[in-house]
């Protein structure tokens, strides 16, 4: 290596790491939100590079806070930050994307603090996050166009498990390895990550048993586009077995039950209105409402 080169190399060799600017724009999707003293709030906050960060709204509560009206779930959101000690500090915001139709629906709403539950709960801090970024954006546009909830949960589900690399096995035994035959029994076992044919051992079918058709759809959710599902007509019960088996492969994948789901069946069996009142729905356990 010639001099100048060798002598180069010693430099950066030598140089101290430069810290990150202490200040940084980023856009955020917010996940869950409490209340701190008088004033502040706390946001946990997903975003594209940065993955999940903890971040305080210092006077947000406070009528002539600049942030109030900005700093709301089901919004993609621009915004800048300040690096603290034990928080980083919002300083300003902007709405880049608001699906606000997506509060008109109570059941949307409450699907969404859901999802968000699951993207929060998948996440550790401060690693890059764009793929489950763009999942949680896109199901809450799906949402937001007025698509069932229940199936872009279920489709936000299957790909969430797939980008933490967790897919559930639907088209093999997870025990033999035997591509799996129409016409056999199955079962839907998640601690072993998916389906178990009737010939190898395993929880007895009155507990654990999946029918035909609720793997036909398990398939199709892992297959096909949200789009193409939509437009599916699926027997009812075959739905609900699938949420049933989703949701248990949720739990026993991030190691705990979603606490958002106890609201959300609330929603869900409450008697129709005719229309529900604009309004980001939050858990009873979970986020502060707005104010």
């Amino acid at each position: 290596m010639p001099p100048g080169l060798r002598a180069l190399a010693m430099v950066e060799c030598y140089r101290p790491g430069v810290p990150a600017p202490r200040r940084y724009v980023t856009d955020a999707i917010v996940l869950s939100r409490f209340d701190l003293g008088e004033a502040d709030r706390v946001l946990t906050l997903i975003t594209p590079s940065l993955g999940k960060i903890k971040a305080i709204a210092k006077g947000i509560r406070r009528p002539s806070s600049r942030l109030g009206g900005s700093l709301e779930p089901f919004a993609e959101l621009n915004v800048a930050l300040a690096r603290g000690r034990t928080f980083d500090v919002v300083t300003e915001v902007r709405v880049g994307h608001a699906w606000l139709r997506l509060r008109d629906s109570l059941e949307s709403a409450a699907t969404a603090w859901y999802l968000a539950e699951l993207a929060d709960r998948s996440l550790e801090e401060r690693h890059e996050a764009e793929p489950l970024y763009a999942l949680l954006r896109r199901a809450y546009a799906l949402l937001d166009a007025g698509m069932a909830p229940g199936r872009v949960a279920r489709w936000y589900e299957m790909h969430l498990a797939d980008e933490l690399g967790m897919r559930p096995e639907v088209d093999r035994c997870v025990e033999c390895d035997r591509v799996l035959e129409a016409t056999e029994s199955f079962r839907w076992v998640p601690p072993l990550g998916g389906v178990v044919c009737g010939r190898c051992p395993g929880p007895p079918a009155d507990r654990s048993g999946l029918s035909l058709e609720a793997l036909k759809v398990l398939k199709a959710y892992q297959r096909m586009d949200i789009e193409a599902i939509a437009g599916l007509r699926l027997p009812e019960d075959a739905e609900r077995e699938v949420e049933g088996a989703m949701r248990e492969f949720m739990r026993i994948s991030l190691e705990r039950d979603a606490r958002s789901l106890a609201f959300l069946d609330e929603v869900r069996s409450a008697p129709r209105e005719p229309r529900a009142p604009r309004a980001p729905a939050a858990p009873p356990d979970g986020p502060a409402p707005l104010p």
